[in-house]
Parts: C-alpha cells; sequence; structure tokens
C-alpha cells in the first residue's frame, strides 16, 4: 500500500511540474520582447494603481498598468499632455516610489497599451 502512495505522489507531481512550465512558456510567449512587465494590472488594483500614477504626475491619460519586475510593485505608464510618457512606479500601498521618462512609450500607446 505504501508503494502506491508514493507511485501517486510522484505522478502528481510530475503532472504539476509539466502544468507549471507549460504555464511559464504560454507567459513567455504571449509577451512582448520590449517589454519588461510581469503582466497588466485589472481591477480594483489597476484602478488604484492608476488613481495614484495620474494624481502624482498631473496627467490625464494612460497607456500602461503592469506589474513591475525591474523595482517598485506597479507600474503606471502617463502620457503627458504634451505628449512624453512618463513611468510611474508605485509600492504595495500605492504610494509613488519613482517617476521617470519612459523612452518606448510611442510604441506603447501605439500598440493600446495595457
Amino acid at each position: 500500500m505504501q508503494r502506491k502512495s508514493k507511485l501517486i505522489a510522484g505522478g502528481a507531481l510530475v503532472i504539476a511540474l509539466i502544468g507549471g512550465g507549460t504555464g511559464m512558456a504560454l507567459a513567455g510567449a504571449n509577451g512582448d520582447e520590449e517589454s519588461n512587465d510581469g503582466g497588466p494590472l485589472s481591477g480594483s488594483t489597476r484602478d488604484r494603481a492608476v488613481a495614484a500614477a495620474l494624481d502624482a504626475t498631473g496627467a490625464s491619460s494612460v497607456s500602461e498598468a503592469e506589474l513591475a519586475d525591474d523595482g517598485g510593485t506597479y507600474s503606471v505608464e502617463v502620457v503627458m499632455d504634451n505628449g512624453d510618457h512618463i513611468e510611474v512606479k508605485l509600492d504595495e500601498s500605492f504610494r509613488v516610489t519613482d517617476q521617470s521618462p519612459d523612452d518606448d512609450g510611442a510604441h506603447d500607446a501605439d500598440n493600446g497599451g495595457g
């Protein structure tokens, strides 16, 4: 009986590893090669991040809102009235931790952003 339990547990582990690897492969295949993001934000998390970024910059529109994987928790790209793109990074409490010009902003706005 003990051998059967080990085989079942081993099989479950193999299935989990295969499923995880497939998910990671699909996530990489759907990503933009130029983008360094951790995935788009949605729902109330997106709403709060966007509101904080717009408030901090005085901008009126956003081209992207995503999980940051290069510093900060959230990253929101705002479009200033003059057309410049500013990347605003926020922590888990939606406090601004950094603002910097985003040189790839024109590309992001063209593809619809997040």
